[in-house]
């Protein structure tokens, strides 16, 4: 490392930057675990290594040898956390078991539906585990898991040439229908969005629960229509949910019929969002929910994103019934707390509404915080009365 470029991993930050370094053994390749030092030679922790501006995460501050028993103790750890919170029970069989670094794994996330485990490398070290680390899942105690599904064709970089496949690595397709909090899902680790399915949302969907007796619930941005369905079971007289892409529409029908079946309060329109919201008419919703999929992956997208997010936001405030609420997110890791804040709230004023924040929402347990690592809080909504 650099001379005084150590500070930020003396106090545990999971992170070294590429221009922190000082040298490099020759023969480096991405995805080797590598040693960290400080200028004075002494040692920090080990990592994997990989091209670009974070060019290390660090996995243990400890001289650990990186194999098999050490995934083993992590998803251990991971695991315990998650039986603490008691996730894994008769009606609730979806959560995340790995969330990257907040659970000591950068790179590697994992999520559970049921018997089937589905991994998200995001990082050229993580994908080169993948095999030890499907072995390790299947091996832990309490943990029912029978099939592993490798996921990480859009999220490792591209630059790093690995040409990863989407596949089984142990096991195969059982059933893709996952239960959270009582209510049915079918699913799509195969060609659906991130794992198959938002889990970080499953909080807020039920808060939302309930305040939907007999409301008018429109869900923006649906996917799998996870808060329409919750939206039904607490009683909304009628939920319409919007998404730009046909699939996710067919997705949400199928799930509101696996719990509703022949239920005639919900419809279901492909269409895009800020053209649906021009064409509504005011005052046809009093709950309405934006979940829009991340409009900042890269900080160069920042400010078209909160432009995106106050343009977004004014039109549900223009539409809404007076007297109506408001659940509405940003996934963007990019965006800051603050910064959605202050784009909802000009959207407010520029709607010439009073508006007042009831509920200030986060990503659920199951997706925890490195307290040495704040960069992993990405999730940030809020619920809003509309006056």
């Amino acid at each position: 490392m650099r001379r005084g470029k150590e500070e930020s991993l003396d106090r545990f930050h999971p992170w070294v930057f590429s221009g922190a370094i000082a040298s490099m053994p020759s023969g480096v390749e991405e995805g080797d675990v590598v040693s960290v030092e400080s200028s004075d030679g002494r040692f920090i922790g080990v990592g994997h290594y990989q091209i670009g501006s974070i060019a290390v995460r660090i996995l243990d501050f400890g001289d650990t040898e990186i194999d098999k028993d050490f995934f083993a103790r992590r998803l251990k750890e991971a695991l315990a956390l998650r039986q603490a919170l008691k996730l894994d029970r008769a009606d609730n069989d979806a959560y995340r078991l790995v969330h990257g670094e907040g659970d000591f794994l950068p790179g590697l996330v994992v999520d559970v539906y049921g018997k089937t485990a589905v991994v998200q490398a995001h990082s050229p070290g993580m994908h080169y585990c993948r095999d030890i680390i499907a072995m390790a899942l299947t091996e832990l105690e309490a943990l029912e898991v029978a099939n592993v599904y490798y996921k990480s064709e859009t999220t490792l970089p591209y630059k790093a040439r690995l040409d990863p496949v989407n596949e089984y690595l142990v096991g195969g397709f059982d059933t893709n229908i996952a239960t959270e909090n009582g209510l049915h899902f079918h699913i799509d680790w195969l060609k659906g969005q991130k794992t198959g399915f938002f889990v970080d949302q499953r909080d807020n969907r039920a808060l939302l629960e309930s305040f939907s007796d007999g409301r008018s619930v429109l869900n923006m941005f649906c996917y799998t229509g996870g808060f329409s369905v919750y939206a039904m079971r607490g009683g909304a007289r009628r939920v319409v949910s919007v998404d730009s892409s046909a699939k996710a529409i067919a997705l949400t029908s199928a799930n509101i019929s696996l719990n509703f079946p022949d239920d005639n309060r919900h419809e279901a329109l492909a269409e895009d969002a800020f053209k649906y919201l021009d064409s509504m008419k005011a005052g046809e919703h009093d709950l309405i929910i934006l979940d829009p999929p991340a409009f900042a992956k890269h900080r160069s997208a920042l400010r078209n994103a909160l432009r995106g997010y106050q343009r977004l936001n004014a039109k549900a405030f223009e539409k809404i019934v007076p007297g109506g609420i408001l659940f509405t997110f940003s996934c963007s890791q990019a965006v800051s707390r603050e910064q959605f804040r202050l784009a909802v709230f000009s959207a407010a004023a520029q709607s010439r509404r009073r508006v007042r924040i009831i509920k200030q929402l986060t990503q659920p347990a199951d997706h925890p915080v490195n307290i040495c690592h704040p960069e992993g809080e990405y999730l940030k909504g809020l619920v809003l009365y509309v006056e």
